[in-house]
């Protein structure tokens, strides 16, 4: 399955903590997409934008109502009754990292940046594909498939030493 993965880099930090981000955000992301199972076809398009506090602060206002900084913003474009053909590109969505949150969460979890950045970016890339986890079930449904996907990328089970 093709996917077209764009990066931007609004922040340099990620580029100087994680010289190979892109590459690493583009193999994550085009996984992340195979492994939810999307039926859908054509060629799904999926832009990452690797920013900071402040511009996520920003959006998660305009977007959310919440005036304060988060890890991570998905914004799912998929239309469901739209018709594509196989070889046609659509727009899956955009997924948001903040920089300085990321890395304090790491951090404090006793985790790598990269290993944290792509559980986030799993985590995005399943609201994407419509995942939630709004109710409890839904919750436990994502979580399941984010660790399996997680492991099948070598990182550890994000949750298991949360309460």
């Amino acid at each position: 399955m093709n996917i077209d993965v764009e990066v931007v880099i609004q922040d340099e930090r990620w580029l100087e903590a994680l010289p190979k981000v892109d590459k690493a955000v583009q193999k994550t992301v085009a996984f992340a997409w195979q492994e939810a199972g999307i039926k859908k076809v054509g060629i799904p398009e999926i832009s990452v934008f690797l920013s900071n506090d402040a511009d996520i602060k920003e959006i998660n206002r305009e977007y959310r109502g919440v005036n304060k900084p988060t890890n991570v913003l998905s914004f799912p474009a998929i239309e469901e009754d739209v018709l594509l053909e196989p070889n046609m590109p659509y727009l899956a969505g955009d997924i948001v990292l903040a920089f300085e949150t990321c890395q304090e969460e790491a951090t404090a979890e006793g985790k790598t940046l990269s290993d944290h950045m792509m559980h986030l970016l799993v985590h995005g890339v399943l609201h994407l594909a419509g995942f939630d986890h709004i109710k409890d079930d839904e919750a436990d449904e994502m979580e399941a498939k984010e660790v399996e996907i997680l492991a099948k990328l070598g990182v550890k089970n994000p949750y298991e030493n949360q309460l």
